[in-house]
């Protein structure tokens, strides 16, 4: 299984790159992330089986004698090159806040589909567990792009609506100004001024009439 899906990545990073690559890659912004996303799976399990090999290196057995070490060793350096070219011509080429959530969510994609098959883990997890682990990748997709499309907005109290300040002002004990209530806008406050004259005058003529 991982034979078939290493040469599937191999055969669509090879399209990408020098078929699609040429003449999309400057304008869609997934051609060059998808090349580092599904090479950066490779990669992680290269990392994985050099680990494992430094691990049975310190215990003393002939790893290096092995053709297996080397062609993870040079894998990882292929893998790990083509991935910071693309990378870096989808960071210099789009923008920032664009290209890392949707780098993020196809290379973490890539990398448990790539370890679920080459170690099937998945196989020895239970139902609860399968499905909290996936709830949490999508928690984390969702707080990554929230965090990249709102990271330039800023928000103040002075841009919540009147009536939030009010209620809150009013929960806490403390009379809202007109000067507080309309965003600090001295035209509004003058209004208001005025109307709230206006008001006044008008219950004091009717209280000399009620006098009467």
């Amino acid at each position: 299984g991982f034979v078939v899906f290493a040469t599937l990545v191999v055969i669509v990073s090879l399209i990408l790159i020098f078929v699609v690559g040429p003449r999309h890659g400057q304008t869609n912004i997934l051609v060059y992330i998808t090349i580092c996303s599904v090479i950066g799976a490779l990669s992680v399990s290269c990392v994985k089986g050099l680990g494992i090999a430094i691990k049975e290196l310190f215990a003393g057995k002939p790893v290096l004698n092995h053709p297996l070490a080397w062609v993870l060793l040079l894998s990882l350096v292929v893998c790990v090159s083509t991935q910071i070219n693309y990378l870096n011509r989808a960071l210099d080429i789009f923008n920032t806040s664009v290209v890392t959530p949707i780098y993020y969510v196809i290379f973490t994609t890539s990398v448990l589909t790539c370890s679920a098959i080459l170690f099937k883990e998945w196989q020895h997890m239970a139902a609860d567990d399968v499905i909290g682990t996936f709830s949490g990748f999508l928690t984390i997709i969702v707080g990554i792009f929230l965090l990249h499309a709102f990271k330039d907005v800023n928000f103040t109290l002075a841009n919540l609506p009147v009536s939030l300040r009010k209620d809150e002002r009013a929960a806490n004990g403390t009379l809202l100004s007109a000067y507080d209530s309309f965003g600090h806008d001295e035209e509004s406050a003058a209004c208001l001024g005025e109307i709230q004259g206006a008001e006044n005058l008008a219950a004091r003529r009717n209280g000399s009439l009620s006098a009467f």
